[in-house]
C-alpha cells in the first residue's frame, strides 16, 4: 500500500494564546522580556545574514532577526526581506531544525507575512527556527515571474543564513505554506527537478517536505473552475501559457520521495478541498509520500486562523512533519 492516510479532524473548541510577532517595518534594534511580556526579542539584520558566526551557546528567549534577502535583478527593500525566528535554549551547531512559512492571499498584494506570526512564534516555542518570508505580489510589482523568483530568491538565502546561524539545519528541512502561499511551497520542494532554462531552477536550498494549508494543488483544475487568481497571476489561461502552469502546478511536478501533508477545511469555498484530494489521490498513482488531513467547520481564512478549533492540530503536525525522519513519517501515513 502507498503511505497515503486520510484523516477527518474533529476538534472540541480550542483558546490559543498567542502574541503577535514583530513589526514588519521595524528598522531599530529592540528586546523585551519573553518571559514576562511573551513577546521576542527583536534584532535588525538589514546588511544581510553573510560573514562570521559569533558565539552559539545559549538564548534565554525567542529573538527575531530580520533578513533582507537579495534578488536577481531590481529588489524591493520594502517586500524582499523575511523574519527569522530563534528558540530559546541550548544553540549548538546543526541541531535546531527550520521551519519556512510562506503567506498566502492569493498572490495579491492585501496579505502580508504578519498572516504567519502566530505560526512563527508558536513554532519557535516548540524548539524550531523559524523563516517567515515576504515576496512581491500581483499589485505589489509582482506576478509571473518575479512572485516565484523572489521565493526562490528568500529560500536560496537560507544558506547564508545558515553561516551566521550555525545552529540551525539546512539538509532535510519543512516549508508551510497557505494558500497561494501552499503553491509556492510545493514548487519550492520541487525545484530541483525544473529544467535549467525555467524559472526558478538550480536551487541553493531546497525543503525536502511540505505542508499544504488549504493549497491550490492542481493549478489547471481550478483555472477551468473558475480560479481567475491563478488567470492572473500566470498570464493567462492554461491553453495560453501551458508551459507556466506545467513549471509551477504542483500536480504536474510531484516528487514521491518527498512527504507532503495537505490539510483542507471541508468549508472552503474559495479553494474547495478537491484540490488537495486530486493531489493526494496523484501522489497515491506515483506512490509517493503523502497525508490528507481535512478539517470540519473549517474553511479558507479560519483555517489559517490562531483562534480556530484546529490550529493546535496543525501546530501538532508541523511539529510531526519536521521532527520525524521520512521513513518515520512513511511508517505514520500507512499506519
Amino acid at each position: 500500500m502507498p503511505p497515503i492516510r486520510r484523516t477527518s479532524v474533529v476538534l472540541t473548541a480550542v483558546v490559543a494564546v498567542l502574541v503577535a510577532g514583530c513589526g514588519s517595518g521595524s528598522d531599530s534594534d529592540s528586546s523585551t522580556d519573553a518571559a514576562e511580556s511573551g513577546a521576542a526579542a527583536v534584532s535588525s539584520s538589514r546588511a544581510g545574514a553573510g560573514g562570521a558566526a559569533g558565539p552559539v551557546e545559549r538564548l534565554d528567549e525567542i529573538t527575531v532577526h530580520r533578513i533582507d534577502y537579495p534578488t536577481r535583478g531590481t529588489r524591493d527593500p520594502q517586500q524582499n526581506w523575511g523574519e527569522f525566528y530563534l528558540p530559546a535554549g541550548d544553540q549548538k551547531v546543526d541541531t535546531i531544525p527550520l521551519v519556512v512559512l510562506i503567506h498566502g492571499g492569493s498572490w495579491k498584494s492585501k496579505l502580508d507575512a504578519g498572516t504567519m506570526r502566530p505560526y512563527a512564534m508558536d513554532l519557535a516555542k516548540r524548539g524550531m527556527a523559524v523563516y517567515n518570508i515576504e515576496y512581491r505580489r500581483v499589485g505589489s510589482g509582482g506576478g509571473f515571474p518575479t512572485t516565484f523568483t523572489d521565493v526562490a530568491d528568500a529560500l536560496d538565502h537560507v544558506v547564508e543564513i545558515d553561516k551566521k546561524y550555525p545552529q540551525i539545519t539546512t539538509d532535510d528541512e519543512l516549508v508551510v505554506g497557505h494558500s497561494a502561499g501552499a503553491q509556492l511551497a510545493m514548487w519550492s520542494g520541487t525545484r530541483n527537478e525544473l529544467n535549467p532554462n525555467e524559472v526558478g531552477a538550480n536551487p541553493k536550498f531546497r525543503p525536502t517536505r511540505v505542508v499544504s494549508l488549504a493549497g491550490p494543488l492542481d493549478m489547471v483544475y481550478a483555472a477551468h473552475h473558475g480560479n481567475d487568481r491563478i488567470v492572473t497571476v500566470l498570464g493567462g489561461t492554461p491553453e495560453q501559457v501551458p508551459q507556466r502552469y506545467a513549471s509551477v502546478d504542483p500536480i504536474q511536478n510531484i516528487d514521491p520521495t518527498m512527504p507532503v501533508i495537505a490539510v483542507h477545511g471541508n468549508k472552503d469555498t474559495l479553494v474547495p478541498p478537491i484540490l488537495s484530494e486530486r493531489y493526494i489521490d496523484a501522489v497515491e498513482r506515483r506512490k509517493g509520500i503523502g497525508d490528507l488531513v481535512i478539517a470540519d467547520g473549517e474553511d479558507h481564512v479560519s483555517i489559517v486562523s490562531s483562534n480556530s478549533r484546529v490550529y493546535p492540530k496543525i501546530l501538532d503536525i508541523i511539529t510531526d512533519a519536521s521532527g520525524k525522519t521520512i521513513d518515520q513519517l512513511e511508517d505514520l501515513y500507512n499506519s
